[in-house]
């Protein structure tokens, strides 16, 4: 039989678990109402010209929502870049290494 102890740390990690399954879920249907949203004005008929900055601007969340996407995947982009270089022509490599050293001065 367990001691108290362990019976508590047991339900503590229990409670942790399904804590992390609500935030799951939070976070799931968030991306559903974004995701719904979206569609919905894609999907208007009287909409001509898909605007981009009207849809982050109007959708409460999604120009959150994008920039933590496009940084989680800054890791991938870096790495991409990195694994190409070696393809890539001299001259090439100095315009890259010119338009860096712009951006840091």
């Amino acid at each position: 039989m367990p001691k108290k102890n362990e019976a508590a740390d047991g339900t503590a990690e229990e409670k942790e678990a399904s804590g992390s399954g609500k935030e799951n879920t939070k976070n799931a249907d968030n991306t559903s109402r974004l995701l719904g949203e979206v569609l919905t004005y894609l999907s208007d008929d009287e909409v001509e010209e898909i605007d981009i900055e009207y849809l982050l601007d109007h959708t409460e969340g999604l120009r959150d929502w994008w920039d933590q996407y496009r940084e989680n995947n800054r890791k991938q982009i870096e790495e991409e870049i990195k694994n190409s270089l070696n393809k890539l022509p001299l001259n090439e490599l100095e315009s890259i290494r010119e338009k860096i050293k712009g951006k840091t001065n």
